[in-house]
């Protein structure tokens, strides 16, 4: 039954989830943006994260510094991202490859497949938790956990400190520069294939902070990164494919659209909902809402 509380309940759960999805769909569509390429291990860089959150607040540092435990895995997986680059991009670039697209698709799978099977083997199919002390807080009408509202916080500030990254410092103006034209980029005196390390690192750190922040609410196990990498995927088509402004709206759009469709129409359904509103944008737009159309001779 529909009631105005019952709406609004919906409509900040939605919020809350979505700003934190769109932490994985910045870290895809920044990849993109900078490396021409779509890494579809982002999933495993999230469960990475994730298990190191689990191992850091469970083995060292405790509940009550989750938050320094979230800082120290996306670093982690940052470090990771930096070091498996130059081996597996970096030959797109320097090997004389001519389909780029195909040859980062199959070295991103393998590297998913590697990744999964190895936490499968290490760590076994078993879920885990870190664990949270937060108290609940109250967002108006809506109860909600104190882990998901730190993990809503926390994506918030990550958020703005991407974007201050991205326009205040000589790094962001670069990776800006390389986005817009690798060959400009290069020309002018940048070192695009160093960028690529840093872009790569910086993406998969994004993924590797969203799953940290989401450990303790839906659990730590192998395959934890799948549902949140295909919500990765459904934002930036709906946001547009490199747009960083798209995928913050449109990770809220999705998150509000889940929210509003399990409390309205059938919780069962709430993963159906962000594909039914793909297609709605995909059928006005194409290129999503803020991607840009290519020109045709």
């Amino acid at each position: 039954m529909w009631s105005l509380e019952l709406f609004t309940q919906a409509l900040i759960a939605g919020v809350v989830i979505g700003v934190i999805y769109a932490l994985m769909a910045l870290g895809i569509t920044f990849i993109y943006s900078i490396v021409k390429m779509i890494n579809w291990s982002m999933g495993e860089f999230y469960m990475l994260g994730s298990y190191a959150q689990y191992l850091i607040v469970a083995y060292w540092l405790g509940p009550d510094l989750w938050y320094v435990a979230a800082i120290l895995s996306a670093a982690t997986v940052f470090f990771v991202g930096w070091l498996i680059e130059p081996i597996l991009i970096k030959p797109m670039f320097t090997g004389g490859i001519e389909r780029r697209d195909d040859y980062a698709t199959v070295v991103t799978i393998a590297l998913l497949l590697l990744l999964r099977n190895l936490a499968t083997a290490i760590s076994g199919p078993y879920q885990r938790t870190p664990g949270s002390n937060l108290p609940g807080v109250m967002l108006g009408p809506l109860p909600e956990s104190g882990a998901r509202f730190a993990a809503f916080l926390a994506a918030l500030a990550a958020i703005a400190l991407f974007t201050f990254l991205l326009k205040r410092t000589w790094l962001g103006l670069a990776l800006r520069a390389t986005s817009q034209s690798r060959v400009g980029a290069q020309t002018a005196g940048v070192d695009v294939l160093s960028l690529d390390k840093i872009a790569f690192g910086i993406g998969v750190g994004l993924a590797g902070l969203a799953g940290a922040l989401l450990a303790p609410v839906f659990m730590v196990y192998p395959t934890d990164g799948v549902v949140t990498t295909t919500k990765g995927f459904e934002i930036i088509v709906i946001g547009g494919l490199g747009s960083v402004p798209g995928a913050l709206i449109a990770g809220v759009a999705l998150g509000v659209a889940e929210s509003l469709g399990a409390t309205f129409i059938a919780s069962a359904y709430q993963n159906a909902y962000g594909f039914v509103l793909l297609l709605l944008v995909l059928a006005l737009r194409p290129s999503g809402l803020f991607g840009e159309r290519l020109r045709q001779a």
